[in-house]
């Protein structure tokens, strides 16, 4: 499963290397890198949202990077 983070200007600004780092320490740290890739995006049109846009499955979440290990445990575990 592919999970993509903005690597946009206004996203980039908002953390998203933070998000980015954390996804794939928890990626690594749970054995996952056969099962999920990170990939960074450019805009997905969320810019005005509050936080980084995230997608996967073809939806968009918007972290801050203090989120990271929240979505993760609670969105991206029950996806796989």
């Amino acid at each position: 499963m592919d999970i993509l983070v903005c690597i946009g200007s206004s996203c980039h600004l908002k953390g998203s290397r933070l998000v980015i780092q954390r996804l794939d320490e928890l990626i690594k740290e749970k054995g996952l890198e056969q099962k999920l890739t990170l990939k960074g995006s450019f805009c997905m049109g969320q810019c005005a949202n509050d936080g980084i846009a995230v997608k996967c499955q073809d939806q968009v979440y918007n972290l801050k990077p203090e989120g990271v290990d929240e979505f993760f445990e609670n969105t991206i575990l029950t996806k796989i």
